[in-house]
Formats: structure tokens, sequence, C-alpha cells
């Protein structure tokens, strides 16, 4: 189901009377803050994991 331009400005009026105008700026500011959290933390983990540790066998002795 797809949302028309009645109904998406329709949602964006009701979230607007619901939560202040006044408080969206800032509603999405943090939001924008998490997202950029979240990035940094995977980049951080990313960097941070060990790389895979190839096993030597022992080599074998010839008798």
């Amino acid at each position: 189901m797809r949302l028309g331009w009645t109904e998406i400005i329709l949602i964006v009026i009701l979230v607007m009377i619901l939560f202040n105008s006044h408080k969206i700026p800032g509603m999405m500011r943090n939001l924008a803050n998490g997202v950029n959290v979240f990035k940094k933390e995977l980049k951080d983990t990313k960097k941070s994991e060990p790389k895979k540790a190839t096993k030597k066998s022992p080599a074998k002795k010839k008798k």
C-alpha cells in the first residue's frame, strides 16, 4: 500500500499538532546524533576486530 500526497500531508500535520512545531527540530537533532553515534560505533568495531589467525599445523617429521 502506497501513501499519496494527501495522506503524507495529513500525517505531517498530525505530527506537528501532537509534538508541537518547536519540539520537532530538537527531536530530529537527537535522531541525527543517534545515527551518527551508531555509524561511528560500527566503524570502531570493524577496526578493532582481530584478524582471523591462520593456524599452522606442525610440520610432520619424516623418519
